[in-house]
């Protein structure tokens, strides 16, 4: 059974950095498209980052510059490394993981920004 697990989520003060990490267990090796989401309360899923599995990358514009995407392949591991956070960066922060024609979720960790 396939599981991502999402880590790294907390409060943090509107300037600061966060990281977090998606780790994928059961069995499956490799991945067409890896991506972290955030949904705000009230609002709908919306795409953060993604990163393919030849490491090809791509951002919202309103992440460009303070967030980076990346991958251990060996660790089976995709990290999210946030900086310069805003509080209009509070939500739940999900792993998403495309294999072939199947489409997998994490449940999610909490990102909280304080003014």
């Amino acid at each position: 059974q396939v599981q991502l697990v999402e880590s790294g989520g907390g409060w943090v003060q509107a300037g600061g950095s966060l990281r977090l990490s998606c780790a994928v267990g059961g069995g499956i090796k490799g991945f067409n498209v890896m991506g972290w989401h955030r949904q705000a309360p009230g609002k709908q899923r919306e795409l953060v980052a993604a990163i393919t599995s030849g490491g090809g990358t791509n951002y919202a514009d309103f992440v460009k510059g303070r967030f980076t995407i990346s991958s251990d392949n060996v660790k089976n591991t995709v990290y999210l490394e946030m900086n310069s956070l805003k509080p209009e960066d509070t939500a739940g922060y999900y792993c998403n993981m495309k294999v072939g024609p199947f489409n997998f979720w994490g449940q999610g960790t909490q990102v909280t920004v304080s003014s």
